[in-house]
């Protein structure tokens, strides 16, 4: 995968001007880092999948996840609008082309922010085929939604939503994966129209939110590519958005082992360093291993993706190994600190709750596994 050190440089000049405090103030609040995402939206960085005639950057898949790595290695994180690159590849990949121009340019300038995704229901979880919320067209003109999506982030601080429901009852279609549509609703005209948005408050600064929909009418033409289809088209970005992910969790990973590096060489117990005890030098270099690997791997999926091959089980994988990866990275971060990861002032406590997401979102690690097992492996089927 190609390396983009131009690119990282300059993301991590740019972090250097949001440090801890900046992080540790927000998260006490659980507020959204609007100047940090400012900040990337001005110098370009959410608009870089972008084609260049809808004002992007145009660049591939491995530019973006240097991006976010980058944001995670400083201490920061991308989460508040990481998704902005992910979802827009669907109006991107099959959006009308009245719908590229009439959203494209906006969302690359910043002036229109596509960062909420609707898809996780109360009733479904994991199981999207499961999915309840509803789409009736109502003659040529418009939808009318019903439902409820739980867990989607970042829907107060965005325009658009990218909103999968069903248009077809489950009972009506031949195969599971039927009867699915995607839809770019547009939230600035759906609230205090139905929509009704409800903040979860959990134990980090994620912004996420439960969406209510009630007899919620959108336009006809908000409709993505073709009714029915689209779980088609959410499948189609999700390899996307697992290289993205796993290259954060690279970054968390790397962020905590610079910090318990840095820590074992200068905390001095017994009138010696205690980096020099094999006890704290082991599971940082394991760390250190498994973060390689996993970067590694996540390497190959961008190369896979980005030359139109197939890449589902790499981009699990990298997903998978990044996870853990930055996961045992912290918890070695967490035992090298001792008491004093407690405090808030090293950033260790924070960092370790905001990494702890990915073993379970976007995907469950064990679904991962699951999906090894049976389409890779070609054990049967476990559920």
């Amino acid at each position: 995968m190609r390396h983009w050190p131009e690119i990282r440089d300059a993301v991590e000049r740019l972090c250097e001007r949001f440090p801890g405090q900046y992080w540790r103030a927000l998260d006490r609040e659980r507020a959204y880092p609007t100047e940090f995402v400012q900040a990337l939206t001005d110098a370009g960085y959410l608009s870089i999948l972008i084609p260049e005639e809808y004002g992007g950057s145009g660049l591939p898949l491995s530019a973006a996840a240097a991006v976010l790595e980058e944001i995670h290695r400083a201490g920061c994180n991308g989460a508040a609008c990481h998704a902005q690159m992910y979802t827009m590849g669907t109006v991107l990949r099959h959006g009308s082309p009245e719908q590229k121009r009439r959203y494209l340019p906006g969302i690359a300038s910043g002036a229109l922010r596509l960062q909420a995704f609707g898809v996780t229901e109360p009733t479904s979880g994991s199981n999207t085929l499961a999915l309840r919320t509803t789409a009736v067209k109502k003659g040529n003109s418009h939808y009318v939604v019903n439902g409820q999506k739980v867990w989607t982030s970042r829907a107060e601080h965005s325009d658009l939503m990218l909103l999968l429901a069903r248009t077809t009852p489950a009972g009506e279609v031949k195969k599971r994966t039927e009867g699915l549509s995607v839809f770019l609703l547009d939230m600035r005209e759906a609230k205090g129209r139905g929509l009704e948005i409800r903040p979860i408050r959990t134990m980090i600064n994620h912004s996420t939110t439960e969406v209510f929909f009630d007899d919620v009418e959108i336009p006809a033409d908000s409709l993505i590519g073709e009714e029915g289809r689209g779980f088609r088209y959410i499948l189609d970005g999700m390899n996307a958005e697992r290289v993205l992910i796993a290259a954060e969790c690279i970054g968390d990973a790397r962020w905590f082992i610079r910090k318990a590096s840095d820590y074992a060489r200068e905390r001095n117990v017994f009138g010696r360093p205690i980096g020099r005890n094999q006890g704290i030098q082991f599971p940082i270099a394991e760390a250190y291993a498994a973060t390689e690997a996993a970067a590694l791997m996540c390497g190959r999926a961008a190369e896979l993706f980005e030359a139109g091959e197939p890449c589902g089980a790499e981009a699990n994988m990298a997903k998978l190994l990044a996870s853990e990866a930055s996961w045992r990275a912290a918890d070695t971060c967490m035992q090298t600190h001792g008491g004093f990861a407690f405090a808030e002032e090293y950033d260790v406590e924070r960092k370790f709750r905001e990494t702890r997401l990915y073993r379970i979102a976007p995907i469950s690690n064990n679904l991962v596994l699951s999906y090894l097992a049976e389409h890779v492996l070609g054990l049967p089927r476990s559920y």
